[in-house]
């Protein structure tokens, strides 16, 4: 089995659908509701983060020239426009439906650049097996469980190298981000402990799409948060000849 490398510088839980719920979403590519909550996005988060978009750049207007934390606040605005521009081309559904939407790999890949995370921690990305297209929603899932392990590996682990791996497996997907650094308390992994690191959002996003999610760590040593999805319900299945 091959593998394929990309760098970059740079307690109850009810989950809101069962797996089977989500499986038959997932196969038909529209949620539930979806016209209402991108409504309600629309209306409140995006329409805010506009408003404190453009207060933010006519101050910036306003700054001298030589105001010495010019150059920073102005990174801060730029950040600010691309996760605003995210967020409206999720709520139009458009990333969804663009034609060409990259593999895993690559979209972990780019995350240390997209976020403006630290340049001076190694990171790599590592792909195994052959790829296969993965259905819609769930695609979409995986990333935000897989990016959010990676934004807390730069922000919170102390490490000096990070590494993702994507495997596709026969028996489905496997996705797995690990560190060196600083490792998580043990009484904060159990299941429920919320606060931390963002492990119980995971833990619920990983629930809600029927696959699982272990996290493994040694204080001192590094952390690996690992994400296996059955391919029944990750991969797209190919339409059987004279199906309707």
């Amino acid at each position: 089995m091959g593998f394929r490398s990309f760098r970059s510088s740079g307690a109850n839980h009810q989950a809101t659908r069962s797996a089977s719920d989500f499986a038959r979403i997932a196969g038909a590519e529209v949620p539930m509701d979806s016209t209402r909550i991108a409504q309600e996005l629309h209306d409140t988060l995006l329409q805010g983060f506009f408003a404190v978009s453009m207060h933010m750049h006519a101050a910036l207007d306003q700054l001298p020239a030589d105001y010495p934390a010019e150059a920073r606040f102005r990174d801060v605005a730029k950040l600010m426009d691309e996760v605003l521009e995210q967020g409206r081309l999720s709520v139009q559904g458009l990333r969804s439906r663009a034609g060409h939407v990259p593999p895993l790999g690559h979209a972990f890949a780019g995350v240390p650049t997209e976020l403006h995370l630290s340049s001076t921690i190694g990171f790599q990305v590592v792909v195994k097996g052959q790829h296969r297209e993965l259905s819609t929603l769930l695609r979409d899932e995986v990333y935000r469980i897989g990016r959010e392990a990676i934004v807390n590996a730069f922000r919170h682990s102390q490490a000096k190298d990070i590494e993702t791996e994507v495997e596709y497996r026969a028996a489905g997907l496997r996705i797995a981000v690990r560190d060196n650094g600083c490792g998580i308390d043990p009484q904060k992994l159990r299941w429920g402990q919320s606060g931390h690191w963002g492990l119980q959002g995971m833990r619920e996003r990983a629930e809600r799409i029927g696959a699982r999610l272990r996290v493994l760590s040694r204080v001192a040593v590094g952390t690996e948060v690992e994400l296996c999805v059955p391919g029944r319900l990750a991969f797209k299945q190919p339409k059987l000849r004279g199906a309707c």
